[in-house]
């Protein structure tokens, strides 16, 4: 048995970690040999709430759950972490400009991103899924000078998993028949959820997806828009947000960045851009092809962008490019 491993997890008393939780404690993520402690932070007034979430993972009784520490305290939370799940921010209310939620995101992920350079170790791994996260996600390894800017990732994983889901559903096949769907840019209606690279597996034969949906229409339209406002349709038939799937979706990210992505195989996830891959521009968190071994990323590059795709990779970055900049100006970070 290897010694156990810190993982903390923010927003720990809100619906997406209750769901996240039991997955990370009895070992889905990190390895079912890989005993752990958990930290959960979250704000003052859900302290009580938070000791209930305790008393619960200590009824379930897992053998590789050595110790929980809830707190509200950042010197608390962020010491020694192997790794973090920034999930808590500031959520849009209800006639909150883009602009408030921005600069009270800021605020939250600088000081997240400062305790992080200060407390925890410098080969830990973040990811951000607490929205925007593409740019709380930027501004967190902005405020964390002395931890590699590859440690950090944001969440785009969800959308990968909704954009197989589709496409699968479409074409009759479970989802795990098909790989290399591909999610460019931000986790925003601006996203854009490319099957140009995606191969189906059917009846033990592999086609692009095009191939196998035979309805172009479909996947250049309703596809991509369904793909982009889903996260905005569970929450107007659910009137909750998407806890259950950005759950599981959160577990398949930490998965891959620990134990690394099968062979011929790319995942989707946000992550600092050098400026070298697929002409979108540097110094942005953007969802790229990925695949990963040793716990470390590598872009997917060389992969053919057609004329379609170019127009939605650009526009994306450019909306990426507006919330940076609105961002580092509020807190000249």
């Amino acid at each position: 048995m290897s010694e156990p491993i810190k993982v903390l997890v923010t927003g720990a008393a809100g619906q997406i970690a209750y769901s996240l939780l039991y997955g990370i404690a009895k070992g889905d993520v990190f390895g079912k040999d890989q005993p752990l402690t958990l930290v959960l932070l979250d704000i003052p007034p859900m302290l009580p709430v938070l000791d209930g979430v305790v008393m619960e993972l200590q009824d379930c009784a897992l053998p590789l759950l050595r110790e929980v520490i809830p707190t509200d305290k950042e010197e608390v939370a962020f010491k020694d972490l192997d790794a973090a799940i920034l999930v808590g921010s500031m959520p849009r209310k209800e006639g909150m400009e883009r602009k408030d939620l921005l600069k009270a995101n800021v605020a939250i992920f600088k000081s997240q991103g400062a305790a992080l350079d200060k407390y925890a170790k410098k080969t830990v791994k973040v990811l951000v899924v607490g929205n925007p996260a593409n740019t709380n996600c930027l501004i967190a390894a902005k405020s964390a000078p002395s931890i590699p800017k590859e440690n950090f990732s944001c969440l785009t994983r969800l959308d990968h998993n909704r954009a197989r889901s589709q496409v699968a559903m479409r074409c009759g096949i479970p989802p795990d028949s098909m790989k290399n769907v591909i999610i460019w840019g931000n986790h925003s209606s601006t996203q854009y959820p490319d099957v140009h690279h995606c191969m189906v597996n059917v009846q033990g034969k592999n086609e692009t997806a095009f191939d196998v949906v035979k309805d172009d229409d479909w996947l250049k339209g309703d596809f991509i828009s369904t793909v982009q406002q889903r996260g905005a349709a569970v929450i107007k038939a659910r009137k909750l947000s998407s806890a259950m799937s950005a759950a599981k979706a959160i577990c398949d990210h930490m998965r891959d960045i620990w134990r690394g992505t099968p062979e011929g195989e790319f995942i989707s996830m946000g992550v600092y851009s050098s400026g070298n891959s697929y002409g979108v521009p540097e110094d942005l968190i953007y969802s790229f092809p990925v695949t990963i071994k040793d716990k470390s990323w590598k872009i997917v590059d060389g992969l053919e962008i057609n004329d379609f795709s170019r127009t939605k990779m650009d526009a994306t970055a450019a909306e990426l490019v507006d919330e940076r900049d609105t961002a580092v100006a509020f807190l000249g970070v």
